[in-house]
C-alpha cells in the first residue's frame, strides 16, 4: 500500500441503493493509505447501501453534499455503482457537474460497476475504451466509447483524462491498485 497522505478523493452516490463494497472497501482502504475521502451525496445524512441491489448493508455517513462540492479541491472522483444509486445519480445534475469538472480538469474519474452511467450521461465515453457491469455495455457502446471490455480493470488516458473503470466488487483489489497508481504518478 502506497502511502497517500496529502491526496484528496471525492466518492459521489445517493443516499439510497449504492452498492455497500463498492463504496466501503475504496473509502476504508484510501483512508487506510492516508488519503483524505470525502463521501458526497444528494442530502446530508445517512447512506443506505444495498448489497446485490436489493439487501440492506451498511449504513454510511454523507460528509457532504453534491452543490457543497469543490472539484478543485480533489485529485479523484470515485463513482461507486450499484443499480439504483448509479441510474438516480445520473439525473442529477450537480452530480453529473462535478463528473464534467472533474474529466475537464483533467483529473483521474474512477468509476467501477453501473457507475459508468455517469459517464454516458455526460458524454465523457466518447473515444474511451472501458469495462462496466456487463448490462451496460450497449449503452457504452451507444454513447460512442472506442471499446468496451470484460476485463477486471481498464485504464483509458485518452481525451484529455484518466479514466479508471472495473466490472464488478470482485475487480476491487485490482481497481483499488489503478486508483492507487493514478494517485501516485
Amino acid at each position: 500500500m502506497a502511502d497517500l497522505s496529502g491526496r484528496n478523493v471525492l466518492a459521489i452516490v445517493t443516499n439510497y441503493g449504492v452498492e455497500q463494497d463498492e463504496l466501503v472497501v475504496p473509502v476504508e482502504r484510501l483512508r487506510g493509505s492516508r488519503a483524505a475521502v470525502t463521501v458526497a451525496a444528494q442530502s446530508e445524512g445517512e447512506i443506505q447501501t444495498l448489497v446485490g441491489d436489493k439487501d440492506p448493508g451498511k449504513t454510511v455517513r454523507a460528509d457532504t453534499t453534491y452543490g457543497a462540492v469543490d472539484a478543485d479541491a480533489y485529485d479523484l472522483l470515485v463513482i461507486p455503482g450499484g443499480t439504483l444509486n448509479a441510474d438516480s445519480l445520473r439525473l442529477d445534475a450537480d452530480a453529473m457537474g462535478l463528473v464534467t469538472a472533474f474529466a475537464a480538469a483533467s483529473k483521474p474519474v474512477a468509476a467501477i460497476c453501473h457507475g459508468p452511467w455517469a459517464l454516458v450521461e455526460t458524454g465523457l465515453v466518447r473515444g474511451k475504451r472501458l469495462t462496466s457491469y456487463a448490462s451496460l455495455a450497449t449503452d457504452i457502446r451507444n454513447a460512442g466509447a472506442q471499446e468496451w471490455t470484460d476485463e477486471e480493470v481498464v485504464v483509458d488516458a485518452a481525451n484529455g483524462f484518466r479514466l479508471i473503470t472495473s466490472r464488478t466488487p470482485k475487480d476491487l483489489d485490482a481497481f483499488l491498485g489503478a486508483v492507487e497508481d493514478a494517485l501516485t504518478s
